[in-house]
C-alpha cells in the first residue's frame, strides 16, 4: 500500500501522515479489503469546483471529491484513487459546525475512504450507514497513539 499526500492551489502541510496511513489501512483491512495506491490531494476551494465542473458537471462547491480505481483481484478487492479534499470548505464547514478543523479533515478524510470502500451516500439510509460508519472509524483514530 503506498498513500502520497499532494497540494494543489493552496499551501497546506499535513502534519499526521504515518498516524493516517496505518489509519486508512486498517480501515481498509477491518472492510475485507485490500490496501492499493491512495492519494491525498489538499486542494483550494477554486480548484475543487474547477474539478466538480469539469469531472462531475456539478457547479458547486463541495470538500471532497473520490475517484475510484479500485481493482477485483483473486486475493480480493484491492482499494485504491484519489481523495481531493478542499481545506477551504473543511475549514469553513468546521465553523459552522463548532468542531475543530481537524475534527472536520478526519471526517472527510475517511468519509472518502468510505467511498473508495463501496458506501454510497445519495439515499437517506446509505447517509444514516456512511455516517456511522464515519463516526466509527473516527473513534478508532481517536484511540490510535500518535
Amino acid at each position: 500500500m503506498a498513500i502520497v499526500y499532494g497540494e494543489e492551489g493552496t499551501v497546506f502541510r499535513y502534519p499526521q501522515k504515518r498516524r493516517t496511513n496505518r489509519w486508512i489501512r486498517e480501515t481498509i483491512e477491518e472492510e475485507g479489503q485490500l490496501p492499493g495506491q491512495i492519494s491525498v490531494v489538499f486542494c483550494s476551494d477554486a480548484y475543487l469546483l474547477e474539478m466538480n465542473r469539469t469531472y462531475l458537471q456539478h457547479d458547486y462547491f463541495t470538500d471532497i471529491i473520490t475517484f475510484d480505481y479500485c481493482e477485483a483481484e483473486r486475493s480480493g478487492r484491492r482499494v485504491s484513487g484519489d481523495l481531493f479534499i478542499s481545506v477551504d470548505t473543511v475549514r469553513a464547514n468546521a465553523r459552522e459546525l463548532g468542531t475543530a478543523f481537524e475534527d472536520e479533515l478526519h471526517r472527510v478524510i475517511i468519509h472518502g475512504v468510505l467511498h473508495l470502500l463501496g458506501y454510497k451516500d445519495k439515499s437517506i439510509d446509505n447517509q444514516r450507514v456512511m455516517r456511522s460508519k464515519e463516526d466509527y472509524y473516527l473513534m478508532r483514530w481517536a484511540s490510535m497513539e500518535s
